[in-house]
């Protein structure tokens, strides 16, 4: 089945063609396929990056569902962090 390409032209700094041009080498394929290759993989992982974040809002939602103050939370591990670096705890309070 053939594909249809269609002509562009970009400008390339000296090393991103070097760089390019080792890899096609490399891969022994033509500098066009390297770029396909390239944008590919780089839309690969941003797709992918989306994963964790949906993942966080889907917790954070399931939180809020059970009536959970995200809010109120944060402000209590904030002061709980400036409590800590104002005085840790000495061994004995941890109970070492």
């Amino acid at each position: 089945m053939a594909t249809t390409t269609i002509k562009s032209t970009y400008s390339l700094d000296v090393e991103t063609v070097r760089t390019l041009e080792e890899l096609a080498s490399r891969w022994n394929t033509s500098k066009s396929e390297v770029v396909r290759r390239a944008i590919k993989a780089a839309a690969a992982r941003d797709e992918s990056a989306d994963g964790p974040l949906a993942a966080l809002r889907q917790l954070q939602d399931s939180v809020r569902s059970r009536g959970v103050d995200l809010d109120q939370w944060v402000r209590e591990v904030r002061a709980e962090r400036r409590a800590w670096t104002m005085s840790p705890p000495t061994h004995e309070a941890r109970g070492e």
